[in-house]
């Protein structure tokens, strides 16, 4: 049977439809990054995303496993989001998005394997794949819950997390490095927009006691 991240590590990638406090810990990823409105036919987002799985199915078929490693899934797709002076997303302005689109990596996975991937990649489907990185990152203190809908009612679900967060002592911590995340464990293409699961996560601090 194959390793599903989604099943092993369900307290990062199956948060119930309430509110919680969650440590992330430092995690590697292919990340590309960009900005514009994903929902752009052609667009940035879209490219970025092929890229991704690209990268991520040359690793998943790779020889370079370790003997005795399992065979897995490949993690869901994650997405940092963002947009100049603003704490948080306005999802009123989607052609201001930044963005950095994510996908998990096994943690067999060297820089060494990663480059292995991108050039292997490269000579396979003639393609460019420069825009992918080798990503790390710890998110550390968050508060997170499993939204179920489609992506335009997600500003309800992300006021009930502000309002928990309060709640339990917290404030945002959007700064440089910690950004509104999302983790899409539905295919858009295949699922009913009232039926899509998207993790949303936000980064919290505890809150000051100065007024």
């Amino acid at each position: 049977m194959s390793f599903d991240y989604k099943k092993e590590y369900k307290k990062f990638y199956l948060p119930p439809k309430t509110p919680t406090i969650v440590t992330v810990p430092a995690m590697n990823f292919l990340a590309v990054r960009g900005q514009g409105d994903p929902n752009q036919e052609n667009g940035a987002y879209k490219q970025a995303l092929g890229m991704l799985y690209a990268v991520a199915y040359t690793i998943k078929m790779s020889k370079h496993k370790p003997e005795g490693y399992f065979d897995y899934v490949v993690p869901p797709l994650e997405g940092l989001w963002w947009q100049e002076g603003i704490h948080g997303v306005d999802y009123t302005r989607k052609a201001d998005f930044q963005w950095i689109s994510l996908i998990r990596l096994p943690e067999f996975v060297t820089r060494e394997v990663f480059d292995w991937a991108i050039e292997t990649a490269t000579e396979k489907k003639q393609q460019d794949f420069s825009p992918v990185e080798f990503f790390s990152w710890e998110e550390g203190l968050c508060v997170q819950c499993m939204h179920i809908g489609p992506y335009d009612d997600e500003p309800a679900t992300v006021a009930a997390i502000a309002e928990y967060a309060k709640a339990q002592g917290y404030e945002a911590d959007f700064c440089e490095g910690r950004f509104h995340h999302e983790i899409y464990l539905s295919d858009a293409r295949r699922c009913k927009p009232e039926r899509l699961k998207t993790v949303i996560r936000h980064p919290v601090r505890k809150a000051s006691s100065i007024p």
